[in-house]
C-alpha cells in the first residue's frame, strides 16, 4: 500500500459537465476497472437507455444514482499513476450537495475541475472553484470536457480557458498553478494519451498532470484527529466509526475520546480497505472500533483524538470569511448552518469585528453595522450546539467551514481563535 506517496484528489465542477464520466475513464485507463465489469455497465446502461454511460456508472454504484443518472455520495475510488496513488473523493455537483462538496474537498489534496466545453462557466463552477480556494486545495487541474461536442475546436477551448481564468482571478486562486487540458472523458481524448483529434494541444494528458502534481506534506506533528463521517454497526465486530485521519497517527492500542460527544476507549482494530492494518496516518480513509463505545455515544460531526489531548469544543469562537453570495446584508444576530469537517450545526453571528480589504487583508474598518457578498471580515461566532473545531492556524484541516443558508453556500472561512 505505501510504496506511493498517497494523493487525495477532489473532482468537482458544475452538474452534467461530465465528473463522473471522466473518474470512471480515470479508473478505467489505470487498469482499476476490470473489463467485464465495464461489459456489464456498457449492457445495464444501455438496457436503461442511458447508453454511453458506462464510465460513469464505475463511479454511480448506488441504484438510485443509476436511475437518476446523478452522483450523490462520496465515493472513494483507488487507482494508481506511476507516481502517486490516488483516492478520488467524488464530489457530486448538484446543488443539494454542495455540503458534501464541503466535507469532500477538505479532504484533498488537489483538484481537477471540469468544464464542459459547450457550456463554460456555470454557477456551481464558480461555487466550487471558490471553496476549493477556500478548503486549501493546493493545485487545480482544469479539464475541459466534451471537446468532442464541440468538434475539437481550439477556440471553443480558449473561449473557456479565458472564462475560467477570470474566474480564478475573481477569487484569487493563482491561476500559474493550474494547468488546463482539453479532453474528451467520454471518447478518452487527453486522459492517458496525447488526443490525435487534438494537434493543436502539446500540453500534458490528465495522468501526466496527475504524476506532475507536488507531493502533499503530511502533517504528522500535529495531534490526531478523525472527524466521524458515519457510524456503522458490523456484526462480529461492533460499532464501527468511519473518518478520514485528517491530522497524526491512530493505532490500535490508543487511548482516544470523541468530541463533543465525550465517549471514549481504547482503539481495538482499525481497518482500511477493507484489510486491518495496525496504524493509519494523514489521508488514510480507516473504520474503527473502540473499546466500550456504542452506535449511540458517538455520531457524524464528532471529531476523535487523543485522551490525554482531546479535540476542542467551542463555546464560540472567531473567524475570518469572505461572503460569496447573500441576497441582503448580514448583521449580528444572523444565524446560519456551519459546515466544518463532517459536522453541520447552526451558528449565530455574535458580532462583526473587522471588515477588511479583501486584496490585502488589512484592516478596513472595526466593528462594521453590516458585511454583504464580496466582503471580507472577522466574525465571531456561537454555535447553537457543541462543536468541535480547532485554529486553523494549528490544525488547518479541522479549521476551515462554510456557512450555508436557504439551499445555498453564503460564505467560506477559518478559524481563528477557538473559546472552550
Amino acid at each position: 500500500m505505501a510504496d506511493k506517496p498517497h494523493q487525495n484528489l477532489a473532482i468537482i465542477g458544475h452538474v452534467d459537465h461530465g465528473k463522473s464520466t471522466l473518474v470512471g475513464r480515470l479508473l478505467f485507463e489505470t487498469g482499476s476497472v476490470p473489463e467485464h465489469i465495464i461489459e456489464q455497465h456498457r449492457e445495464e446502461a444501455a438496457s436503461k437507455g442511458k447508453s454511453g454511460f458506462e464510465f460513469a456508472y464505475v463511479m454511480d454504484n448506488l441504484a438510485e444514482e443509476r436511475e437518476r443518472g446523478v452522483t450523490i455520495d462520496i465515493a472513494h475510488q483507488r487507482f494508481d499513476t506511476d507516481k502517486y496513488y490516488f483516492t478520488i473523493v467524488d464530489t457530486p455537483g448538484h446543488r443539494d450537495f454542495v455540503k458534501n462538496m464541503i466535507t469532500g474537498a477538505s479532504q484533498a489534496d488537489h483538484a481537477i475541475l471540469v468544464v464542459a466545453a459547450d457550456d463554460g462557466v456555470a454557477p456551481q463552477t464558480r461555487e466550487h472553484v471558490f471553496l476549493a480556494r477556500t478548503l486549501g486545495i493546493e493545485e487545480l487541474i482544469i479539464a475541459v470536457n466534451k471537446m468532442d461536442v464541440v468538434d475539437y475546436s481550439e477556440d471553443s477551448y480558449k473561449q473557456v480557458k479565458e472564462e475560467v481564468q477570470q474566474l480564478l482571478n475573481q477569487v484569487r486562486f493563482n491561476s500559474d498553478d493550474a494547468g488546463f487540458i482539453p479532453i474528451s472523458a467520454f471518447e478518452g481524448d487527453n486522459i492517458s494519451e496525447p488526443s490525435e483529434n487534438m494537434p493543436w494541444f502539446d500540453g500534458p494528458t490528465v495522468l501526466e498532470s496527475l504524476n506532475n502534481l507536488p507531493e502533499p506534506s503530511p502533517p504528522t506533528d500535529a495531534p490526531l484527529r478523525v472527524p466521524i463521517q458515519d457510524v456503522y454497526t458490523i456484526s462480529g465486530i461492533g460499532t464501527v466509526p468511519v473518518g478520514r485521519v485528517e491530522t497524526g497517527i491512530l493505532k490500535t492500542g490508543d487511548n482516544v475520546r470523541f468530541m463533543p460527544s465525550d465517549a471514549g476507549g481504547e482503539v481495538k482494530t482499525i481497518e482500511m480497505h477493507h484489510e486491518e492494518v495496525p496504524e493509519a496516518g494523514p489521508g488514510d480513509n480507516v473504520g474503527f472500533n473502540v473499546r466500550g463505545v456504542g452506535k449511540d455515544d458517538i455520531r457524524r460531526g464528532d471529531v476523535c483524538g487523543p485522551a490525554d489531548d482531546p479535540p476542542s469544543v467551542a463555546k464560540t469562537f472567531k473567524a475570518q470569511i469572505v461572503v460569496m453570495q447573500h441576497p441582503s446584508v448580514i448583521t449580528a444576530g444572523y444565524t446560519p448552518v456551519i459546515h466544518a469537517h463532517t459536522a453541520q450545526v447552526a451558528c449565530t453571528f455574535e458580532s462583526l469585528d473587522q471588515k477588511l480589504d479583501p486584496a490585502s487583508g488589512e484592516v478596513a474598518e472595526e466593528e462594521p453595522d453590516f458585511i454583504k457578498a464580496g466582503d471580507a471580515a472577522v466574525v465571531t461566532l456561537r454555535p447553537q450546539k457543541p462543536l468541535s473545531i480547532e485554529p486553523s492556524s494549528e490544525i488547518a484541516e479541522l479549521g476551515s467551514f462554510a456557512i450555508r443558508d436557504m439551499g445555498q453556500t453564503i460564505a467560506a472561512g477559518k478559524v481563528l481563535e477557538v473559546y472552550e
